[in-house]
């Protein structure tokens, strides 16, 4: 996933890598011998209070990742977890480890709109946003960031947050599209010990866990009508019940929220509920794709560059005029984590110091090509189903089968793909390796 890893056997050898090789994220376990996870957290915070600590918990001891919530880790993941959640929870930790570096005075008044900063550039749109983000990470409204997939709205959220009256409590991030409904409401709310088949224990939901700080609901657009009913009293009353029990629990939790859809078209639609939506929208902001902010592009891309070249220790890389007047032409549609995956990947294949148009229009080739391809004259007519597997299948194998990076850069939940990918599975319209 691009990130440079050194490993340790126990507590104390961990400490003397982190003052060794000064990494941006800690990940640990929770039950070791020797030195617990508790305690590393503990003497890691003494090292470096600022640097993410993820701790990795069994079903059991959930409770104690409370506590090391509590404590000042940045978050937990419960085992068994699979490749594509680490992966998540490390990119977040990273970009927190990042902004935290960029901002060594979060105590002062926001800087949120850096020169540097992957929010903001030489766009107007940019322009605009940056005093609106700050105005806003000084209140305690509910804040609603719209935009497409891979356009930043973690990115703000998480500056939004860092920038609050809340920003030494904790902030959790939930993804509505990868859960269930069932498996959703226990996620956010917790439940009790036997309320279903497999809950052999209470445990707390992220609404408990998150009390006094901030909880991103990542893709709320994909929640089903009947929980958003329940997250519609959070939102009002501050109060829920956990599956499963029949007491009233309160809690002060600051809600952000994001979404890659048109919330209102969903209104009207009937997918999403109206009081729901206007209990959201309190503090609204609208993310430009980057397509609509071309003059930033090499801003960005030289951010990048830096970001990659100081995660390896090395001089940063840059493209040539060619090259970025190659990427400036081009529509992005995965927007700017497309970008950064980009100038990540010259940043680790790239031979030389300066990156060609050569080498970035070969990665940008599929798209092109497919505007490249049309015929002349009128255009040939296919079935919108057809359209959309011929699309989605393109996709997938442009993102070497992810899913969920897939779902980001079309702009539809992870649910939704593999829904649809299930369906064609067993209708035989595509193979089964899928």
């Amino acid at each position: 996933a691009g990130f440079s890893v050194v490993s340790a056997g126990d507590g104390e050898a961990a400490l003397r890598v982190i003052a060794r090789h000064r990494p941006d994220v800690a990940v640990t376990d929770l039950r070791m011998p020797a030195m617990d996870g508790l305690e590393l957290l503990q003497k890691i915070r003494a090292i470096n209070e600022r640097m993410p600590v993820v701790l990795m918990t069994a079903y059991g001891t959930v409770d104690d990742a409370v506590r090391a919530m509590k404590d000042g880790a940045f978050d937990f993941i419960q085992k068994p977890f699979d490749r594509d959640q680490l992966v998540a929870t490390m990119r977040r930790a990273t970009d927190h480890a990042q902004l935290l570096r960029e901002d060594s005075g979060l105590c002062a008044p926001a800087r949120v709109c850096e020169e540097k900063s992957i929010l903001v550039g030489g766009a107007a749109a940019m322009r605009r946003l940056a005093p609106q983000i700050q105005q806003i990470a000084r209140s305690r409204g509910t804040v609603l960031i719209s935009g497409e997939s891979g356009s930043g709205k973690e990115v703000v959220a998480r500056t939004i947050h860092a920038h609050s009256p809340r920003r030494d409590q904790v902030m959790l991030c939930v993804n509505c599209a990868a859960l269930s409904a069932s498996l959703l409401e226990s996620e956010l709310f917790g439940h009790e010990r036997g309320a279903f088949t497999g809950a052999e224990q209470m445990r707390k939901g992220r609404f408990e866990l998150s009390d006094g700080g901030t909880i991103l609901l990542d893709e709320i657009s994909e929640i089903e009508l009947p929980l958003q009913a329940k997250l519609l009293r959070v939102l009002q009353e501050q109060q829920f019940e956990r599956v499963g029990s029949s007491v009233t629990q309160q809690v002060d939790v600051r809600v952000i929220a994001t979404t890659n859809h048109d919330l209102p078209q969903r209104v009207a639609d009937g997918a999403f509920r109206q009081d729901l939506f206007y209990r959201l929208n309190v503090l609204p902001i609208q993310l430009p794709p980057l397509r609509e902010r071309r003059e930033d592009i090499r801003l960005l891309a030289d951010r990048f560059l830096d970001q990659v070249a100081l995660r390896e220790g090395k001089e940063p890389k840059r493209f040539t005029p060619e090259a970025l007047a190659v990427m400036e032409a081009y529509t992005w549609p995965g927007n700017v984590r497309e970008l950064q995956n980009i100038c990540e990947r010259a940043s680790v294949l790239s031979r030389q110091q300066s990156i060609d148009e050569e080498v970035v229009a070969a990665w940008l080739t599929p798209a092109i090509s497919t505007q490249a391809a049309q015929p002349e004259g009128p255009p040939q007519i296919r079935p919108l189903e057809e359209t959309e597997r011929s699309e989605i299948l393109l996709a997938l194998d442009r993102f070497n089968g992810n899913r969920r990076r897939t779902a980001e850069a079309l702009g539809i939940g992870i649910r939704t793909l593999g829904l649809k990918l299930k369906r064609w599975k067993e209708e035989n319209l595509v193979a089964d390796t899928v």
